[in-house]
């Protein structure tokens, strides 16, 4: 399936959130950003994850970024469930 670009206030995110239709039950927040991803957006990430799950429970969250990823931020998204793609 090719990927598709999603409107983030389809699942009430602001207007700057980046989504991807990675599958038919697959979603991806797109991060592709020059620095390092830190903790503090990874609790973001997450925070955007559960929103989209609150209103698409069957949905499937990933976070589609570059590999600058901090282990601590890594370690978050596994444990919330979110697996990671990286571009």
């Amino acid at each position: 399936m090719r990927c598709m670009e999603l409107t983030p206030d389809i699942y009430k995110l602001p207007a700057r959130t980046k989504l991807r239709a990675i599958d038919e039950n697959h979603i991806g927040i797109v991060k592709l950003i020059k620095s390092r991803i830190i903790q503090k957006d990874a609790v973001r990430i997450v925070e955007m994850s559960k929103q989209i799950k609150d209103g698409h429970p069957d949905l499937e969250v990933s976070l589609i970024s570059t590999s600058n990823i901090c282990s601590k931020s890594l370690a978050l998204l596994q444990r919330e469930g979110i697996s990671v793609i990286i571009e």
